[in-house]
């Protein structure tokens, strides 16, 4: 077993464990894209990444592909993390807003302005589809073609396929293939229907001060505040 530090807390884990199977298994959320369970970990979409070490040395790592390590301190929640989940969620809308699990992502994260040129470009490179082909229906139909900005997925040579089974696998596990629901504002790039309230505690503090799902029970304590400052003067 392996000991290490998750948000303050001691944790064992299995050797050969990645931390975001440690997290995971202690209960803590984490955000993916690109990860699935029956897939090899492939940390394309850096939406897992997590805070490792102590300040001022500390580094942000995906936690899909990164293994646990004895003594470890990992930081889920700082407001670093919460930072940088929501650009790279922002760069995702831009290149894919009709989809529905990025614009779920961003209403959990509560991102509410896209701040880049949105391309509609539809792929978003998380290397799903290609895994999906290749470990799971045994084809290898598609992979990655080309670096850069020029990289792309598609068919050897892009010919037609002899290896591929029209199984639609592919599709299936594609987050760009799934067309967001009618929210409020779906005629715009970011729809914010199912918005969650970002956690008002990373104004003051530099991790988050608790880890529930749908935040925001804190921002009644303001107006309790003043409730009880008005009861105390009369």
């Amino acid at each position: 077993m392996v000991k290490l530090i998750i948000n303050g807390m001691e944790v064992q884990a299995e050797e050969g464990w990645t931390l975001l199977e440690a997290i995971r298994w202690v209960g803590f959320d984490v955000p993916t894209l690109c990860y699935h369970e029956g897939l090899t970990p492939y940390g394309a979409c850096r939406l897992c990444v997590v805070e490792i070490g102590k300040e001022p040395r500390s580094k942000l790592v995906s936690s899909c592909t990164y293994p646990v390590e004895e003594g470890l301190i990992v930081r889920t929640h700082s407001k670093r993390v919460v930072n940088a989940r929501k650009m790279i969620v922002e760069l995702m809308l831009a290149s894919s807003p009709q989809s529905k699990t990025v614009q779920d992502l961003a209403s959990q994260l509560g991102v509410q302005q896209i701040r880049f040129k949105v391309e509609h470009e539809d792929c978003l490179l998380c290397g799903l589809c290609v895994r999906m082909c290749a470990e799971q229906m045994m084809a290898k139909a598609i992979d990655f073609a080309f670096r850069g900005g020029d990289r792309k997925i598609t068919t050897p040579f892009d010919m037609k396929s002899e290896e591929c089974r029209r199984c639609g696998a592919c599709m299936y596990i594609c987050p760009a293939c799934q067309l967001r629901c009618d929210g409020p504002q779906a005629e715009q790039d970011i729809c914010n229907a199912c918005l969650q309230i970002t956690p008002e505690c990373l104004k003051t503090y530099d991790d988050v001060m608790c880890y529930l799902t749908t935040c925001g029970a804190c921002l009644k304590q303001p107006e309790t505040k003043q409730k009880e400052t008005k009861n105390n003067k009369s």
